[in-house]
């Protein structure tokens, strides 16, 4: 299992067709190499079915996109933090602005996740959600309004002051978890803003699975976020 470090890049790749199967494999390769050539940490989110896939094949962090509390057993459609820990990832996302979720579902998940050593990135609306659910002492506080997400328009630019409180009510119920930035990100100007704003990396999604050169996209991230001397 792949380990973490921070500043990081964490990519959801959603459903997107550019990162199903195949496709998602080959972009888990490209972002491995980035890591690699940068000295960053870069995970990756790809589907559920595709976890062993590409954690079989590259040697970064692969998050599930999604985990549910419930133990295994006869839980028919749930993907419990055992069945995602043994397909060979490494953490996972919660409570995406897409999949919503109840306070106690998001303390549950990240309880069960938690025992099994997996990490655990919580999607937060606003300042006061993200303090709200780092009292869960997740890894991970991703900040994400969501009327940006997919906009091309970095909450680190047009809301800065969305991230620099996060930052700081988040830290003052648990100074542990990790803050990240997440919305618009496409530049890594928007990086270094967020860096600068105290966010410790971001979480970004359409900016790098559907541009024309990912790498590319990857690679001014990474040397935005740990510029090199």
């Amino acid at each position: 299992m792949a380990k973490l470090s921070f500043p990081i890049i964490i990519v959801n790749f959603k459903t997107y067709p550019e990162s199903q199967g195949k496709r998602g494999l080959e972009l888990s390769k490209a972002a491995e190499r980035v890591a690699r050539e940068n000295g960053v940490c870069i995970a990756v989110a790809p589907q559920c079915v595709d976890i062993r896939l590409i954690a079989e094949a590259v040697d970064i962090p692969v998050f599930a996109q999604h985990l549910d509390p419930e133990a295994p057993g006869a839980q028919t459609g749930h993907l419990t933090s055992e069945a995602a820990k043994e397909a060979g990832a490494t953490g996972s996302l919660l409570n995406h602005s897409e999949m919503r979720l109840r306070a106690d579902i998001i303390e549950g998940a990240i309880r069960r996740a938690k025992g099994l050593g997996l990490a655990t990135c919580v999607c937060a609306n606003t300042p006061s959600m993200g303090a709200a659910v780092s009292a869960f002492s997740p890894t991970m506080v991703a900040v994400e309004p969501p009327e940006l997400i997919g906009s091309g328009v970095s909450v680190s630019k047009a809301k800065p002051e969305i991230v620099r409180n996060s930052v700081l009510s988040i830290k003052k119920i648990d100074a542990g978890v990790r803050v990240l930035c997440g919305a618009g990100v496409t530049s890594g100007g928007d990086v270094a803003v967020a860096i600068k704003l105290g966010s410790e990396g971001i979480l970004v999604a359409s900016g790098v699975v559907k541009a024309k050169d990912p790498s590319a996209v990857l690679n001014d991230f990474a040397k935005s976020i740990w510029p090199k001397k």
